[in-house]
């Protein structure tokens, strides 16, 4: 069942939220050739203990990190590891935290040193993506309309868009009902309501929407082991319209 936000809900998920965004902006600088993806989640879960949080992903499960790193064709659930990133990887982070009896979630695609024109036009495709269905995320429109979105963005270069794994609502618990796949049929799904707070993930591979689980049980890459993409903002539909928790405004 979707739980609406009340005012003072929706401060605390701001909160959550703006953590989550804040340790983001600091280990963007450090998304360089030679990174060692270990020693990035190290910091982000002293990043995020500092100010009182939990890392949300360790232990959920059995993930044994705080965050998800996943490398050029792993598309999700990527598990940190000590080899060295190169130029021209693109590499997702997914970053969750506890914030009190709260949870914030977002991912980002960073380009390591020169990356591929290909590569670029992914991200940027990916991006536009989910903005395009944050746009839709408006009183009155249905869920799928957000996802309609995404899928004519994706259509429109010829992208797999992955549909094994969906966006999700987010609040006390880190998924929520509705579940938010990134495809589907304008003008369907639940009416959407003030006080919904739904964390939007698009994810475009540049072959085939197909993935596969690899032996640890976590990471997901794409079976034709072409890039993916993963970029992800939570974002909560107040009367104005939607507001989106994980972009610093300074």
């Amino acid at each position: 069942m979707v739980q609406l936000k009340s005012e003072s809900e929706v401060a605390r998920l701001v909160e959550s939220n703006r953590l989550v965004a804040t340790v983001m902006r600091e280990i963007a600088s450090e998304i360089v050739p030679g990174a060692i993806p270990k020693e990035i989640d190290r910091k982000v879960e002293k990043a995020i203990r500092s100010r009182g949080g939990v890392p949300a992903f360790k232990g959920y499960r059995g993930f044994p990190a705080s965050i998800c790193f996943s490398i050029n064709e792993t598309v999700v659930h990527g598990i940190p590891n000590g080899t060295p990133l190169k130029s021209g990887d693109i590499c997702s982070i997914d970053i969750g935290v506890k914030l009190g009896d709260f949870f914030g979630d977002m991912a980002r695609t960073f380009c390591v040193g020169k990356v591929s024109p290909e590569a670029r036009k992914l991200i940027g495709a990916t991006q536009e993506s989910l903005d395009l269905g944050i746009e839709q995320f408006r009183e009155g429109n249905r869920l799928f309309d957000i996802s309609a979105a995404i899928q004519r963005r994706a259509e429109k270069n010829g992208y797999g868009i992955v549909r094994d794994f969906v966006g999700h609502g987010i609040g006390r618990s880190l998924h929520e009902d509705p579940q938010l796949p990134n495809f589907g049929k304008a003008g369907t799904g639940p009416r959407l309501r003030v006080g919904m707070a739904l964390a939007i993930e698009p994810m475009f591979n540049l072959g085939t929407h197909e993935v596969e689980v690899l032996e640890d049980k976590w990471t997901v890459v794409t079976k034709d082991r072409k890039l993916s993409v993963h970029i992800e903002d939570t974002v909560v539909l107040t009367a104005k319209g939607p507001k989106i928790l994980t972009r610093l405004e300074n």
